[in-house]
């Protein structure tokens, strides 16, 4: 099992932002122009807080574990990436053709091993589109299809030496031995 926690520094930044707008709302009471930023730390902070409280994901051998909701891996059908990578956000299709978004605030490593323990356990999805064979590169052709390919025929020697080879061979075959010396002086 393998669980991924969201990183600390969002409920940090969550915190500052929400300082920053208590700051500029009370600087809002004398320069009324404060307002405006004191309004988007608000919303930065309530987003930060978000991404800061998500829940923890766990990777098991059968599912993954999005906080109380179980997904067992055969149930996903499409993982589609977005343009984030931290924090990582997917679509995920189920099976019953439902989606939802998974946002994962890690920082960039535990993202990335997310990305591939997703990928590489959802074996009945589509991975950005891709067939889960295909995508990791083990596509097989069916047996009736499969054929032995012809082994390649490197060159060993030159074609002037394969002449060569190819008349001692003709030379062989028809006298039966090499040499020049007849075998009876042999003895």
């Amino acid at each position: 099992m393998t669980r991924y926690l969201p990183v600390r520094h969002y409920q940090w930044f969550g915190m500052s932002a929400l300082i920053l707008a208590v700051l500029s709302g009370w600087l809002g009471t004398q320069l009324h122009a404060a307002f405006v930023p004191a309004v988007l730390f608000v919303l930065a902070a309530g987003l930060l807080f978000f991404l800061a409280f998500r829940p923890a994901i766990e990777i098991h051998e059968g599912y993954v574990a999005i906080g109380s909701r179980i997904i067992p891996w055969m149930d996903i059908r499409r993982l589609d990436r977005t343009g984030w990578i931290s924090p990582l956000i997917i679509r995920v299709t189920l099976f019953d053709d439902s989606r939802f978004l998974l946002v994962y605030p890690g920082d960039l490593d535990s993202c990335n091993s997310l990305l591939r323990n997703l990928r590489r356990l959802s074996r009945d999805a589509l991975i950005d589109g891709i067939p889960y064979r295909q995508y990791w590169g083990e596509v097989l052709s069916p047996a009736a299809e499969r054929k032995e390919a012809p082994l390649p025929r490197y060159r060993i020697l030159r074609a002037e030496d394969e002449a060569e080879v190819e008349r001692l061979y003709q030379r062989l075959k028809t006298v039966g031995n090499l040499d020049q010396k007849n075998s009876t002086d042999e003895k």
